[in-house]
């Protein structure tokens, strides 16, 4: 029979299919075998509605075989087939797909997944292939018919011989080229990695004859050296049934274990797993893991969040992002819907509501199972908040806040009187009658933050602070702004909120006006004001802040490498007009102001320190101390 040519449009489609499309080359397997399991199912499917076709499913499976002298490789199935009709139609018009006309005609029958719905997947073999020929039988006929390709050129359909129904594809493989290795795709161990990966779950066993070793039979008696003989063994290369389908009540707790093992997305034990099956207008299976410690480029940009995405137990993506939002990141595992759309490639998704549906769901049920840790096994989640808090309160900041009702009741803070991790709620429940704020502190540490001089006030009064030692935390409170109705107050903000004791005299402030307004003269802009403190207690000085920029973000943002260098808190010094200090103050403000001026820079810089910020001009500061130690 002459030779076919693929109509123009069907060319052009072809060459970029080949060369553009699929990103990996070892993607062809994946799509034979697909189709070679839609071919399985139609069979099933006709089954149902024809009593004369008997459905074994023992009888019906997908064969590779390998032939190093010819350099070809074959997949055959014992599927429903193809007529000369249908090699004409489904392999002769590129991105016509005889499975999505199938599904169309079928699709008042219940359970009618076919994988393979864009006619594309099968001319992927052209990426490694020099020619491709495929001998068919359909089912209920006596006859069989060739098709053979070598690509763009175009077609031939001839008559052959085949005894069992079913299609049987046999690629020969190109040479190498100094770019390409393509004797990969003989090697049977590869072969076997390549249907793990991506076909493990297909519903069908796909076999190969496997060379193996063994010992050769009377060389393994005593005094003999051993001699080996290699045999060939049929090997089912797939497991067949995904344990995300399988019934929860049929597992344990070491199979979801070795599961995660298994798929590498863990060398250890997960902190937790969670399945999920959803039945309704989108279906899909879940396993979710949470790491039980940190991935050690997790928080790097090398790091690639994202869930396997399957269609039918094929593995569609390793890496699908979309399904997680990066403050979920952390969490490793798949999903697998049938109702997803995808793409020619299938390797890339539509966005489309499907999708959109999973990941929201996904996203509420990794929130409530967290939740549900936290109330539960609190132990276990402070490992979990200790890994991966930090990426909760990232979640908070960005997007200007726009997850953060999502996220507020997930986050731990330190207590300054629980001693221990604390909830907002747990805070909030145990706020005293009169206390309007929530009132926190940030630092380094819990040990440096609980020395810090402007907690005193707020410690009199009995009220709890939290303790926030990341440097986003502050963000994420910024963003936060309240709580249950409850402002967020920095310890270190001008303006504490809280109600001064009877016998601190306001009159204090007016008096000493001109003392305070000469060190402020003196810091030369350095603060904005200096004033009588009414939170210090024991503490001669510390700073306090106005405005949005609290003092321990311009040290956070001072540390960035593209920082403009400008960024200043407004800083205001506060004097302890009841410490010993104050009264040196008022004694060199009469008698000795060039002393006093000195003093002032001295104590400014000290309570920089006290908040861990770098002093200016550390040779000027000790110039001053040494000169007023005289």
């Amino acid at each position: 029979m002459a030779k076919k040519q693929f109509k123009a449009e069907s060319k052009r489609l072809l060459d970029l299919m080949i060369n553009s499309i699929y990103t990996h080359k070892e993607i062809f397997l994946r799509e034979l075998i697909s189709n070679s399991s839609d071919a399985i199912d139609k069979c099933y499917y006709k089954s149902l509605t024809d009593n004369n076709i008997i459905f074994n499913k023992d009888d019906f499976y997908i064969r590779l075989s390998i032939n190093d002298e010819e350099r070809t490789l074959t997949i055959s199935d014992t599927g429903i087939g193809m007529s000369k009709e249908d090699l004409e139609s489904n392999l002769g018009t590129i991105a016509k797909s005889g499975s999505f006309d199938f599904k169309e005609n079928n699709e008042h029958k219940d359970g009618v997944d076919i994988i393979g719905q864009f006619g594309v997947g099968f001319y992927s073999a052209f990426m490694v292939a020099d020619s491709v020929t495929v001998k068919s039988k359909v089912l209920g006929s006596d006859e069989a018919y060739k098709w053979k390709s070598s690509g763009a050129d175009g077609y031939s359909i001839t008559p052959c011989e085949k005894d069992t129904v079913g299609t049987e594809i046999t690629l020969v493989i190109k040479p190498n080229t100094e770019d390409e290795n393509y004797d990969e795709f003989l090697d049977p161990y590869n072969i076997k990695s390549l249907v793990k990966k991506y076909s493990d779950f297909i519903k069908y066993p796909i076999k190969m004859m496997v060379k193996k070793s063994k010992v050769k039979e009377g060389t393994d008696e005593e005094g003999k050296e051993k001699e080996y003989e290699d045999y060939f063994e049929d090997e089912t290369l797939n497991s067949m049934v995904p344990i995300w389908r399988r019934n929860k009540s049929e597992l344990k707790d070491e199979d979801y274990e070795n599961f995660y093992m298994d798929k590498h997305f863990g060398y250890e034990k997960p902190l937790k797993y969670i399945h999920v099956s959803v039945e309704g207008i989108t279906s899909y299976n879940a396993i979710l893991y949470i790491p039980a410690n940190v991935p050690f480029d997790f928080y790097t940009k090398d790091f690639d969040k994202g869930l396997e995405l399957y269609s039918n137990g094929v593995l569609i993506m390793n890496k699908c992002s979309d399904l997680l939002p990066d403050y979920f990141g952390f969490v490793q595992g798949l999903v697998d819907s049938a109702d997803l759309s995808l793409n020619i490639s299938r390797e890339l998704l539509q966005h489309d509501r499907q999708l959109q549906f999973i990941a929201k769901k996904i996203q509420e049920k990794i929130k409530n199972e967290l939740l549900a840790m936290q109330k539960e096994d609190r132990d276990k989640y402070e490992i979990f908040f200790n890994n991966f808090g930090r990426t909760l309160k990232y979640g908070v900041y960005s997007d200007w806040g726009t997850h953060k009702e999502l996220l507020e009741d997930l986050l731990l803070f330190y207590s300054s009187t629980e001693k221990k991790l604390v909830t907002l709620n747990e805070y909030v429940s145990r706020m005293k009658e009169e206390q309007k704020n929530i009132y926190y502190a940030t630092g380094e540490t819990v040990d440096k933050i609980s020395k810090l001089p402007q907690a005193e006030v707020v410690a009199d009064k009995g009220y709890e602070i939290l303790y926030c030692t990341d440097e986003i935390d502050e963000f994420a409170i910024k963003v936060l702004m309240k709580y249950k109705e409850k402002e967020f107050k920095n310890i270190s903000s001008a303006d504490l909120d809280i109600k001064p004791d009877e016998n601190e005299n306001d009159e204090v402030k007016e008096k000493n006006k001109d003392i305070f307004n000469f060190m402020k003269e003196a810091l030369d802009g350095k603060v904005k004001e200096v004033k009588a403190s009414k939170r210090l207690k024991n503490h001669p000085v510390c700073l306090a802040s106005e405005g949005e920029l609290s003092i321990e973000m311009e040290k956070v943002l001072k540390t960035m490498p593209d920082n403009p260098g400008n960024i200043h808190a407004e800083k205001i010094l506060e004097i302890n007009t009841n410490h010993n200090m104050f009264n040196t103050i008022k004694n060199d403000f009469d008698n000795d102001k060039e002393k006093l001026k000195k003093l002032a820079n001295v104590l400014y810089n000290q309570a920089l320190l006290i908040e861990g910020l770098t002093i200016e001009d550390p040779v000027q500061y000790a110039n001053d101390v040494y000169e007023l130690l005289q």
